[in-house]
């Protein structure tokens, strides 16, 4: 089948590796311009791009892909690519940008989604992310017929998986990774024989992933402990959960909720025990159990590492969640 791909990140990637490896002809990829990324801030282009560029297939970077918007010329160009690609279907994966109706009707079978969840819950950017700090127990793939609207298209075919408790953004990435570029394939062979059956997704339990924002990395120590260690799953790898302790905003990697009850009067945040497997922290009726952080420019290192470096003891306190500050409180780490 001749194919336009459009996508950008390493979970796109993956599913473009399989599209071609199963013989597809992919005659076009779409993928966000090159971004400054690492510690000397270049230019990088994407995962797609680059697995497209080894693999020798063309490869568009358009900023937008409005014909009215701001860079109408790059639209334009992507349009007349588009249309010379003469593709049957165009398959999308996390591309990053808005797809306008004249390329939904572009491909003789329309534009075909991999969304990570199960659709209609956690439509949007990070789906993810969000099902691990909602506490959900499973989450999939849907591949989805696209339409104008945020991820509202009829499903094509639905998988589940599980969330075990111990699984992180990148491991559940990866999973999903497999599984979407798996399902894509199935979907393709059999648009090609007209054996797909769309259905309408459930107007009930419509939820929507909005996009991870660095600010919510901070750990709100007056939430419980399970929602402290189902934000930290969340956001490793990124933007990784983060606390303020001696000055210092330390990274927290992993942490898992402890089976015992802090002190009744324990303040949030105070550090209830330090042993060389993990740092115990009150939180709101529950102690929070960390096992591998990371200080400013150093590794991530598991706690009897990391206290080599860092004295940790009892009594010292993290700095409170800005959130839970009163009005003009200073904004300073506290110690016993």
């Amino acid at each position: 089948m001749r194919l336009i791909f459009a996508g950008t990140p390493e979970f796109a990637r993956v599913a473009l590796a399989q599209l071609h490896a199963a013989g597809h002809e992919i005659v076009l990829v779409l993928s966000q311009p090159d971004r400054p990324a690492g510690r000397g801030m270049k230019l990088q282009a994407s995962a797609v791009k680059q697995f497209a560029l080894d693999q020798g297939l063309a490869v568009a970077q358009p900023r937008s892909l409005r014909l009215d918007g701001k860079f109408p010329d790059e639209a334009e160009a992507a349009q007349a690519a588009i249309a010379t690609a003469q593709a049957d279907a165009m398959v999308v994966a996390a591309y990053g940008l808005i797809l306008p109706q004249w390329v939904l009707d572009a491909p003789r079978l329309g534009c075909f989604n991999i969304h990570a969840s199960l659709l209609p819950r956690w439509r949007g950017a990070a789906p993810i992310h969000r099902a691990i700090e909602a506490g959900d127990t499973e989450t999939g793939v849907t591949i989805m017929q696209m339409d104008a609207g945020l991820d509202t298209g009829d499903m094509l075919i639905v998988e589940k998986q599980v969330i075990s408790a111990t699984d992180t953004t990148a491991t559940l990435h990866d999973h999903l990774a497999a599984m979407g570029g798996r399902l894509m394939v199935d979907a393709l062979q059999q648009a090609a024989s007209g054996a797909l059956h769309p259905v309408k997704q459930p107007v009930e339990g419509v939820t929507y992933a909005h996009k991870i924002e660095k600010h919510e990395a901070a750990i709100d120590w007056s939430q419980s402990a399970t929602l402290i260690t189902q934000r930290v799953r969340a956001f490793n790898p990124f933007p990784g959960a983060t606390a303020v302790l001696k000055g210092e905003t330390l990274k927290v990697w992993t942490a898992s909720e402890a089976s015992g009850l802090p002190p009744v009067a324990a303040e949030f945040g105070s550090i209830q025990a330090v042993a060389p497997e993990f740092i115990a922290v009150a939180a709101m009726n529950s102690v929070v159990n960390i096992t591998e952080l990371q200080r400013p420019g150093g590794k991530r290192l598991r706690v009897a590492d990391f206290l080599r470096g860092f004295e940790i003891q009892p009594g010292m306190v993290f700095e409170p969640h800005a959130a839970a500050l009163p009005p003009n409180a200073p904004s300073t780490s506290l110690q016993a």
